[in-house]
């Protein structure tokens, strides 16, 4: 139906005829003459209908923003001054010769200026995809997921596929629960990851194996995350920790030259426990110059209690965040702000001290809680922080916990409020977790219960669980976490221990994991993976704010299509077909 794409006619096919395919971008009318913007997917052109062909321009005459229609026309170059360089095919305009309307657009329920709200983008999410922005995310995420399946299979990757119908994991989140037609009152799982299926295939020797795959995850969604989203997925086997990283970290750095025409560079390594000292997060954004700093050794004997208890207990932190020239900019409404923002985060206040003069002593220095502390520790504290004159020192004094997080989290405000970011891209690699964490008396795995320690024995680790660090790495870009990955536990002792660890009773882990605990049996190599995000990869090389920016039909934060109206109430026989029954919520009136 067509020879060409709109945006692929140039100044190469001037004096030819063409025949374009696409819908009506806009439509002026200049009374003798209308001028018609031709969009599809490769771009837009520009088609001038003159009196020359009056039935042609009749039929111009009638078309309407969003109009499917197909057209021939002869290319000339635009008329001296005319040409636009903001526009691919900007140097050529298409003469119309003939149109054909395929099909009018009843009146369109988006706005063209984007005043949308994003429920109204999400129900005629077909629309919003026709335009040239999304339109582009969408040719872009597909050259990603391209150029991921290039580099991979040239390392001799194999693209396998695995269930989506599985059993139930714990891997963090709630499961998507399907309920199975043929086992009645029995039901499947949607994977949270393909991680047992990606480890039985290396222990089936297929030695490197990758997916692109949809996941779920059944959690309280915010911009960086849906009910299903899309990994891509690599598993190894023979490899260690850092041959997985080199590998990854090739594939991502060709990525950003390929497509973006950057150069990431090598990526520094960084602990966790680095991570959480001078940026209060296992993910920081190094483009921000702010960083964390511990004073509990300063504070210990003050007779402040909201500093000297945390100070002196072991699970308790003080720390704070020196903003240089900050002291003029934060008025005490500012502040009080600031002090709510942190609430959010489990901070019970948030004490500050402006460093007017730093040569006049206490004399020079604002803040309500200079009464509690004497000349040796303002002096201690300046030092510590080399705060100057016209700096704000803003203070966290709680658990190590509630503190890493609140100021981490207010780290992260100050620096896009005061556009102190430094730099486009900022990658690196954490390492060094935790193997375990500690809720409520109980231990947690902090990655997954698969994960291997570092250099650790099965006994060494049942003696000592909340000092083992495990065999994990994380890639982080701009404070996004990109994707994670770990060495995984091969041998039976050492599985059975990390799951005494947990609590999982050796009952428990055989009606869980019997499958996979019988695998290692037969001969288990040594193996690693690690798994991205392509939806946070995509939005971070788009410049997007969401991830439902970059994909074709996401959900809203409720995990709700406003397109398809899904979820939706199911059939009454199907439900008895499964042997389901229904129990009706009552309303908030009845309750």
């Amino acid at each position: 139906m067509r020879s060409l794409y709109c945006g692929e006619v140039n100044e190469s096919h001037i004096g030819q005829e063409v025949t374009l395919c696409g819908w009506v971008n806009r439509r002026r009318d200049l009374g003798a003459v209308i001028f018609l913007d031709l969009r599809d997917r490769e771009g837009i052109v520009q088609v001038v209908y003159d009196p020359d062909l009056p039935e042609v321009l009749e039929v111009a005459n009638t078309l309407r923003n969003e109009f499917c229609v197909q057209l021939k026309g002869k290319v000339r170059a635009r008329p001296e001054g005319q040409v636009n360089k903001d526009m691919k095919t900007g140097a050529i305009e298409v003469l119309g010769l003939e149109l054909t309307i395929l099909n009018k657009s009843a009146p369109l329920p988006l706005d063209s200026n984007q005043t949308n709200s994003e429920e109204q983008r999400l129900k005629y999410r077909y629309l919003d995809l026709r335009r040239p922005e999304m339109t582009e995310r969408m040719r872009f995420r597909a050259k990603v997921t391209s150029a991921v399946r290039s580099s991979l299979e040239a390392q001799g990757f194999l693209d396998i596929e695995t269930p989506i119908l599985t059993a139930a994991t714990p891997e963090g989140a709630r499961d998507y629960l399907v309920p199975s037609r043929t086992h009645k009152g029995s039901f499947f799982a949607l994977p949270q990851s393909p991680q047992l299926f990606k480890q039985l295939l290396m222990m089936s020797g297929m030695e490197r194996y990758y997916q692109i795959v949809k996941c779920f995850r059944d959690e309280d969604l915010r911009a960086d995350r849906q009910p299903e989203f899309t990994q891509i997925d690599i598993e190894t086997s023979f490899m260690t920790s850092e041959q997985v990283m080199a590998v990854t970290e090739t594939m991502i750095r060709e990525l950003f030259q390929k497509l973006l025409d950057v150069d990431l560079g090598e990526f520094p390594r960084m602990p966790y426990s680095e991570a959480m000292a001078r940026f209060g997060s296992d993910k920081p954004d190094l483009r921000n110059p702010l960083e964390i700093v511990d004073v509990a050794d300063i504070l210990k004997d003050v007779e402040f209690k909201v500093f000297s208890g945390p100070a002196n207990d072991e699970k308790g932190r003080v720390a704070v965040i020196n903003v240089p020239g900050g002291a003029a900019k934060f008025s005490r409404k500012n502040i009080d702000d600031l002090t709510k923002f942190v609430g959010i985060y489990g901070a019970k206040g948030m004490p500050w001290m402006k460093v007017n003069d730093r040569d006049a002593g206490l004399e020079g220095i604002q803040s309500p809680i200079l009464k509690f502390l004497d000349e040796a520790s303002v002096s201690a504290l300046l030092a510590r922080t080399n705060a100057q004159s016209g700096d704000i020192i803003f203070f966290g004094a709680d658990t190590y916990t509630t503190v890493s997080e609140a100021l981490g989290a207010l780290r992260l405000k100050l620096g896009e409020d005061l556009d102190l970011l430094e730099g486009e891209w900022k990658p690196l690699w954490v390492v060094d977790f935790p193997m375990f964490e500690e809720i409520d008396g109980h231990m947690h795995a902090l990655h997954h219960p698969f994960t291997a320690p570092t250099n650790a024995t099965p006994e060494e680790l049942a003696a000592n669980p909340a000092g083992a660090l495990s065999d994990a790495y994380d890639m982080v870009l701009n404070g996004c976490e990109l994707g994670g990955g770990s060495v995984r536990i091969f041998d039976q002792t050492m599985q059975a221990t990390v799951f005494r660890i947990l609590g999982i009773s050796d009952e428990e882990a055989q009606e869980k994991f019997g499958f996979l605990l019988e695998a290692l049996q037969y001969g288990a190599p040594p193996h690693a993976g690690l798994a991205f995000g392509l939806d946070r990869l995509v939005m971070l090389m788009t410049g997007a704010s969401s991830i439902r920016d970059v994909m074709a039909f996401p959900k809203t934060t409720t995990a709700a299509c406003p397109l398809t109206n899904a979820p939706g109430q199911a059939n009454p026989a199907q439900l008895e077909e499964l042997g389901i029954a229904t129990i009706a919520q009552e309303s908030s009136e009845e309750a």
